[in-house]
This record gives structure tokens, C-alpha cells and sequence, in this order.
């Protein structure tokens, strides 16, 4: 998208006040990075409608946190105090 929009990587990085470290970061999908860098770039690009789709299709991130799930757990019931 960079190209298109005849942005180097720094100016990008400048336009959105974060390192060009960070934006290579966000490039290469390293663990980590704050999402509001991810805002800032997409800002910088135009793009920034497209946030609310970073998680949409991602139906293995859903599932994964229910396989991990004890099922035989139970959470325990409330007491309920009587006076």
C-alpha cells in the first residue's frame, strides 16, 4: 500500500509518530505491537475503516480460548445468605 501511495517506509513511520523499528514490526506481524500503532499506519494509509475487519473472519481465534476450556469445571455456585 506504500507504493501506491508513494510513501517510504519512514515517512509512514513519521506521519505516524512511531519508529520505523515499530512500523517493520507491524510489516512483519510480530507479537506485541500495541494495536493503536496499527490505527496510526492504517490512518497514515487511509485505510483506517478497515480496523474494525482485523478480527472478523478469524473464527480458529474464537474456537481456540473454548478448546482450552476445563468443561468439567464448574463455576461455583453463589451462596445466598437468609437472615
Amino acid at each position: 500500500m506504500q507504493l501506491r501511495q508513494k510513501l517510504s517506509s519512514a515517512q509512514v513511520a513519521k506521519r505516524a509518530n512511531i519508529g520505523r523499528s515499530t512500523l517493520l514490526n507491524i510489516e512483519n506481524g510480530k507479537a506485541g505491537i500495541n494495536i493503536g500503532y496499527y490505527l496510526l499506519v492504517l490512518q497514515v494509509l487511509g485505510l483506517e475503516s478497515d480496523f474494525l475487519f482485523f478480527a472478523k473472519d478469524d473464527e480458529l481465534g474464537r474456537k481456540l480460548p473454548d478448546v482450552k476450556m476445563n468443561l468439567s469445571l464448574r463455576v461455583p455456585k453463589k451462596k445466598s445468605y437468609q437472615e
